[in-house]
C-alpha cells in the first residue's frame, strides 16, 4: 500500500493519477467526469422563481438560497470521494495528493470521511485540470 496517489479535479473533471515510487512520473488510472457541472445555470433548474407582489410594495424574488451550480459540485465531490474511498479500502494506495480549483478543493474536504483525510499528504488550491501529467508533476514535491 506505498503507492501514492493524485487527483486532479474541478466540478466537471476529476484525473486520478499513480506515482509508483516516490521520483517517478505520474501515470493516469481513470477520469471521472460530470458534464452536468458544465452545463449553464438556467439549463439545470426548471423555470425561475417565484415572485411576489403584495399591494403597494415592489416585489420581490422568492426564490430559495440555493445555487445549482453549487449542488452539481457537491454531487461531483461526492462521486469522486466514493471512488476514493472504495480505492481506500481496496489498499490501492496510502497517500494521496489533490489539486483541485480553489472553490472545488473546499467542497471536496467537506464530503472527505475522516479516514480518507487521515491520508492526503497536501492538497493544493490550483486548476489544472488540463495540464499534462509532467506538468502537474512540477507542482508536487520532488519526492512523493
Amino acid at each position: 500500500m506505498s503507492k501514492t496517489w493524485v487527483v486532479v479535479a474541478d466540478s466537471s473533471r476529476a484525473r486520478i493519477f499513480t506515482a509508483a515510487r516516490n521520483a517517478t512520473p505520474l501515470e493516469e488510472i481513470e477520469t471521472l467526469a460530470h458534464p452536468a457541472a458544465r452545463l449553464h445555470k438556467g439549463d439545470l433548474v426548471s423555470d425561475k422563481a417565484g415572485r411576489d407582489h403584495n399591494p403597494g410594495s415592489t416585489s420581490h424574488d422568492m426564490g430559495g438560497k440555493s445555487d445549482a451550480k453549487h449542488e452539481e459540485a457537491v454531487r461531483f465531490a461526492n462521486q469522486l470521494c466514493d471512488t476514493l474511498e472504495s480505492a481506500r479500502t481496496a489498499g490501492r494506495f496510502g497517500k494521496l495528493y489533490i489539486i483541485a480549483s480553489p472553490a472545488f478543493l473546499g467542497i471536496v474536504r467537506k464530503q472527505m470521511s475522516a479516514a480518507l483525510q487521515k491520508l492526503v499528504a497536501d492538497d493544493i488550491p490550483k486548476e489544472l485540470t488540463r495540464q499534462t501529467p509532467a506538468d502537474i508533476r512540477k507542482q508536487l514535491p520532488e519526492y512523493l
